[in-house]
Order: C-alpha cells, then sequence, then structure tokens
C-alpha cells in the first residue's frame, strides 16, 4: 500500500473538473446516499474512502461510482489527503474534491477546484485498513493436496536442534525448481466446503522465511538452507513454498461480473466467530470469477425447517443480512476476505453474495 503511481496525482482535480454523468439506473439504486448525508467531511488521519464514502452512502463500497471515476482509472486509490473536503453535490448525485459553486443557466454544475493537500503517496487515505490484510498478502494461505504433495521439506537440523530460529542451518529435500528464496509454512486444519463437504486446501501457518546456501547434487543429497526471518519456529517436518513476487494490489471495490453465492469456511486464526477488521475465508475462488476488490453481502444462513402446519415439507428460511467482505486474497477455489462492517457476529457457514 505504500507504492505511488505518480500517474494517479492528476485523479484529485479530474474528478472535480471532469464532466458529471448521471448513475445508470442500476447503480443509483445500489448506491443509493444517506437521507441524512452531510454537505461534506473534512478529511482525517486514519479515515479511508471506505470510512469516508459510509458517511454519505448506504453501501460504502459504492464509492467508484459516485466518484464518477472507473476501475481503469484507479489503479492506485492513494489520491485523497487529510486536509481537504469532500464534498456531497445533491445536484449531481456524486461526491467531488470540489466545491460546488452553483449551476449556470444551461444546467451545467459549476465546481470550485481545491487545493490537494501535499504529501504525495505518503499521507494518502487508502481504501481500506490495510494494516489488517497486508500480512497476508504474500504469505501462504492455502495449499491444496497436490501442491502438500510436491513441497520441499525440512529433513534435518543444524546440531539437531528441535526448532529453528533466525540464522539456523536447516537441511531441505525436494525439488526446488531453480528457486533459491522461500518461506516455510505448517499444512494446517482443512477447509471443508459447507456445500459439499469437500476438502477445499489446507490453511497453511506461516512460519518464516529460508535462503538456500548449497544445493544438493545428489538426488538424495539434502540442500541446505539458512533462516531468514523467523515468524514463529520451524522445524524437521514443516513446508517451503518460494517466496512470491512482490504482488501490484488494485483496491478498488466492486461488484462480481456475474452472481456468486458463497459460504464462510473458516474464521483465520481458528475461531468460530469473528467481527469487524477479521479476516475469514469463502468457499469461492477465481475459477467463480472473484477477484480481488470483489465485494460481497454477509447474511445469517436461514438453513431450512418442517413446515409443521400444512405439509411438513421442508422450506427455507430467508437469509438475513448484516454486514460486507472485501476479498484481498483469491486462490482457484477459496478466498480470503476482510470483515468491513457487521452488525452481528460472522459465523462459519453464513452466506457472502452478491451485493442486491
Amino acid at each position: 500500500m505504500k507504492n505511488f503511481s505518480t500517474a494517479v496525482v492528476s485523479l484529485a482535480f479530474a474528478a472535480a473538473s471532469a464532466t458529471l454523468l448521471a448513475p445508470t439506473a442500476v447503480a443509483a439504486q445500489k448506491c443509493e446516499f444517506k437521507a441524512d448525508a452531510p454537505d461534506s467531511h473534512k478529511v482525517v488521519r486514519g479515515d479511508t474512502l471506505w470510512d469516508i464514502s459510509g458517511k454519505f452512502l448506504r453501501h460504502p463500497w459504492c464509492w467508484p461510482q459516485v466518484w464518477g471515476l472507473n476501475r481503469d482509472q484507479i489503479k492506485n486509490p492513494h489520491w485523497i489527503y487529510p486536509g481537504q473536503v469532500v464534498y456531497f453535490d445533491r445536484a449531481t448525485g456524486r461526491l467531488s474534491l470540489a466545491k460546488p459553486a452553483g449551476r449556470a443557466a444551461d444546467g451545467t454544475v459549476r465546481l470550485s477546484p481545491q487545493v490537494r493537500i501535499e504529501g504525495i503517496g505518503q499521507d494518502a487515505v487508502p481504501a481500506i485498513p490495510s494494516s489488517a490484510i497486508e500480512p497476508f498478502l504474500s504469505q501462504p494461505l492455502v495449499v491444496t493436496q497436490d501442491q502438500l504433495a510436491g513441497t520441499p521439506r525440512i529433513v534435518a537440523s543444524q546440531e539437531g536442534r528441535v526448532n529453528l530460529a533466525k540464522g539456523d542451518k536447516a537441511y531441505v529435500l525436494g525439488d526446488l525448481n531453480g528457486a533459491t528464496s522461500f518461506q516455510a509454512f505448517r499444512p494446517g486444519k482443512p477447509l471443508i466446503d459447507p456445500d459439499t463437504k469437500q476438502v477445499l486446501g489446507y490453511e497453511a501457518a506461516y512460519l518464516g522465511t529460508l535462503k538456500l546456501t548449497q544445493a544438493g547434487k545428489e538426488a538424495n543429497e539434502a540442500h541446505a538452507f539458512s533462516v531468514v526471518t523467523s515468524k514463529e519456529e520451524m522445524g524437521v517436518g514443516d513446508r517451503l513454498l518460494p517466496v512470491p513476487p512482490t504482488p501490484l494490489i488494485n483496491y478498488v471495490p466492486h461488484e462480481p461480473e456475474k452472481a456468486v453465492a458463497a459460504r464462510i469456511v473458516s474464521v483465520y486464526g481458528g475461531v468460530k466467530h469473528a467481527g469487524q477488521n477479521q479476516i475469514v475465508s469463502i468457499n469461492r475462488g477465481a475459477r467463480d470469477g472473484i477477484d480481488i476488490g470483489t465485494v460481497l453481502e454477509l447474511s445469517r444462513y436461514g438453513g431450512y425447517v418442517k413446515d409443521r402446519t400444512d405439509t411438513k415439507e421442508m422450506i427455507k428460511l430467508p437469509d438475513e443480512k448484516y454486514g460486507a467482505l472485501f476479498v484481498f486474497r483469491v486462490f482457484d477455489n477459496i478466498s480470503y476476505a476482510l470483515i468491513m462492517h457487521v452488525n452481528d457476529t460472522v459465523q462459519v457457514g453464513d452466506v457472502a453474495k452478491s451485493p442486491e
């Protein structure tokens, strides 16, 4: 989240000076402003775009629409800064960094450009509370059975030590495929799909990083590694995955391109209930059209009961909405999401589906 594209610097003024187009009927219906929305909000340190939009909108994830900016324009959402004022232009149904100066005779809205506070990138307001997800962006979270079978493993340690820490030597067997930097992980509990009861993968506990110091020369010769960083103690039996490239994340919230009906698989950390700013996994991924930034509504799963008043057939109880998720990491058939706002606790089995 610290990277900043200078191409985005002009967006603050562009948002104020560009022609304001009326939102589509569908977008307007989903992106309604609150009846008591304020006329303006002064941005303060600690704000997020989600928080700011939530002061004006019933659904905070709608902020790209009401700013009149599309997903291609916002490659990096760092374009609002503490000290600036966000205005609600009621005439156009848009948010802007320029104070509306009235409407001309031809109906054109005149805007007063606002000087942007300096501090490019460093002090910019993030889209979401990034500190909650940064540790998970490049660390393994899910490992499939096939991946688990083929990953290199620690088979011995320096001087027979039970636990390895920073600077210790580890000996590893397995195909490194030319990589030299690895993350150590420990396979955890299986992630069970609430619908199919099938194992989607195994949640992986991140342990730290290791660097190759000497490659084995024969098929049965171990590779020598040095522990570079240690989040938790690692030891014999733990597995390795190559360190992935630093992800380039687009945090712009959006609906999934096709309808999605997912279920909560787990709450990260092994607890049964979760609240705001905690992390959960869902049983849908890239193959289902989920990508980074996908927003889903949370509902308590209604389940089925017998109709005891008449036929005694099974009837479905309605799901009850209570919050929203923001997807930040996507695998083939599972994704991880940040709980953005809820008025109830999140539980395994709850529904996460396309906003209505």
